[in-house]
């Protein structure tokens, strides 16, 4: 399965880098779709904060992570589910084999886990692709934490919302969602989202997306 048909330009971003793989069904999301989708998100911040009392505003719990469980890629005798880690703190990455951002990505982040002595729960989840395909694809890139395969129509990946690759999710102890990354997450993020899920790093952060200028904090 090829996630980029011929002709068919990937999900924007500003700069080649910052490009991603749309999901095949999904249709195209375009720079002005993430602008207007930044842009609501903001709107809906703003609001929550000022409605109500003019006393201190609590801001609400962040929002909790579809619980999953999916054949083990490589081990389809194998379960690969995030309730197994209950109480942890998890990284959930959504790629395939066929992204070019994940090309990237995979990498990076398999030697992240690998330096961090697997000591920060990654899971890997490889989106509307094809098995064989992606086999290769954890094993060049040097994954070794558990990545659970969601084949076409990727039920478990569009239940988060996610319709370009890649996307990272970044879930406390509490498994609620306190920083989602869109397109390739650089060490620089990784390193603050992992503040956020240990709960040192403030209020819940927002989506970052294509229109943030992150090639720098790459490596």
């Amino acid at each position: 399965m090829s996630g980029q048909d011929s002709g068919d330009p990937p999900v924007t971003g500003p700069a080649p880098r910052r490009r991603a793989g749309r999901l095949r069904g999904t249709g195209r999301i375009s720079k002005t779709g993430w602008s207007a989708a930044a842009a609501l998100l903001a709107v809906i911040v703003i609001v929550s904060e000022t409605s109500g009392s003019s006393g201190p505003q609590s801001h609400p719990p962040p929002p909790a992570a579809q619980a999953f469980t999916l054949k083990a890629l490589g081990h389809p005798d194998q379960r690969v589910s995030l309730p197994a880690f209950a109480g942890q703190p998890v990284i959930i990455n959504f790629f395939a084999s066929w992204c070019g951002p994940c090309k990237r990505e995979t990498p990076l982040l398999a030697r992240f886990y690998r330096d961090s002595g697997g000591r920060t729960v990654v899971i890997g989840v490889d989106a509307n692709d094809q098995a064989g395909a992606a086999e290769r694809f954890v094993h060049a890139a040097g994954v070794t934490y558990p990545v659970g395969f969601d084949p076409f129509p990727a039920a478990t990946t569009t239940s988060y919302g996610v319709l370009a690759l890649p996307q990272t999710f970044f879930l406390n102890a509490k498994h609620r969602i306190v920083k989602r990354i869109l397109g390739d997450v650089t060490m620089k993020e990784l390193t603050a989202g992992i503040a956020l899920m240990d709960g040192k790093g403030g209020a819940l952060a927002g989506a970052t997306g294509p229109g943030t200028d992150r090639n720098q904090d790459r490596g």
